[in-house]
């Protein structure tokens, strides 16, 4: 079956050889598709490739120290195994998303033969937390660790974009005998955790909580994130980055996160062990990359990458160039350190 872009997306835009990705699905009926666990608005969403992901995302039982009966937690989980690469990729999300962030690279990763993992940070994306466990950096992190030494037990390249690069960092500092290789994507490692948000009253947080949701301002960061992006395209893509918070436990999980204080990985960085690929879009409006060639500096055994004509998360605007990337530095076999930026075009 091959998958198309919907009307908007035209031979300028940024998707030209994508467009030729063959990907083999089932035909199934809309109405039987999706996971059932799925809020009824996945069936508004009009990208094809978000969904086809989305009907790929399962839930896997995690047993945590913290929750009495095990995590039923969403995840994409590869086809099959990939013998020939020993460390599969896993790939984790940005703050407040889920693994559609993945929908353009995941099925780009599979198609270039790697065993590929796509997992939803505790608190956030598609899991069962309708008995509500604590959604704490320590819980986020320990919820992982379990997950993957329940079905992935080898070591991994974890991929981290945005925020999800502070829990690749702080995961990788804390279980590096989990972690072979690290792919950090536009790095948002500096901020002081979630700063003042941390002091709010509750009530306030959870009004701050339901602004966080609402379509105009997903809407706004999808303009602040993407360059030359259509207001169709922007509207679906809303939509998808959404998706998770119409679950009913979403607004707590999210509250508890604010108020626990968030990540603050910016001392464990130079504790990094493992070899780094820094990836950072050239016309980044969030953070900008300064920020990347910092990050850069302070790693001990990392090398950069710049994608031009891009922004704050290349995997979604330029999926070919960021699978280039990474499946170059995956099949590197020697470290290479203190490398200039280079551009990827």
């Amino acid at each position: 079956m091959l998958l198309t872009f919907p009307p908007h997306f035209t031979s300028q835009t940024r998707f030209p050889s994508i467009l030729k990705l063959k990907v083999k699905l089932k035909v199934l009926s809309q109405a039987d598709a999706f996971p059932s666990f799925l809020p009824q608005d996945v069936h508004r969403i009009k990208d094809p490739l978000a969904r086809s992901l989305a009907m790929r995302i399962q839930r896997l039982p995690v047993s945590v120290r913290f929750s009495e009966n095990p995590i039923m937690s969403s995840c994409v989980k590869p086809m099959m195994q990939n013998k020939e690469n020993p460390n599969p990729i896993v790939l984790l999300h940005g703050f407040d998303s889920s693994c559609l962030e993945w929908r353009y690279t995941y099925p780009l990763l599979e198609e270039a033969g790697f065993e590929t993992w796509a997992i939803d940070i505790l608190g956030w994306g598609f899991s069962d937390l309708e008995k509500l466990p604590s959604c704490d950096v320590v819980s986020k992190r320990d919820h992982f660790y379990q997950f993957w030494q329940s079905y992935i037990k080898r070591p991994m390249i974890l991929v981290g974009p945005s925020l999800g690069s502070a829990v690749a960092i702080d995961f990788a500092v804390n279980y590096p005998e989990a972690v072979e290789k690290l792919v950090l994507i536009d790095a948002s490692v500096y901020s002081e955790g979630t700063g003042n948000l941390a002091t709010l009253p509750r009530a306030a947080a959870y009004a701050g909580v339901y602004v966080l949701k609402s379509v105009p301002l997903r809407l706004y960061a999808n303009y602040l994130s993407f360059t030359n992006i259509s207001f169709d395209t922007a509207f679906d893509w809303t939509n998808v980055g959404r998706l998770h918070c119409l679950l009913p436990w979403w607004e707590d999980a999210t509250v508890n996160f604010m108020t626990s204080g968030g990540y603050n990985v910016a001392s464990q960085i130079e504790k990094v062990k493992q070899n780094t690929l820094i990836i950072w879009g050239e016309n980044d409006r969030i953070i900008s990359n300064k920020l990347g060639v910092q990050l850069h500096c302070q790693l001990p055994d990392a090398i950069i990458r710049q994608i031009p004509d891009c922004g704050h998360i290349p995997h979604v605007e330029r999926p070919e160039s960021v699978v280039k990337l990474i499946a170059e530095f995956v099949q590197s076999k020697t470290k290479t350190q203190n490398e200039c930026v280079s551009p990827v075009l």
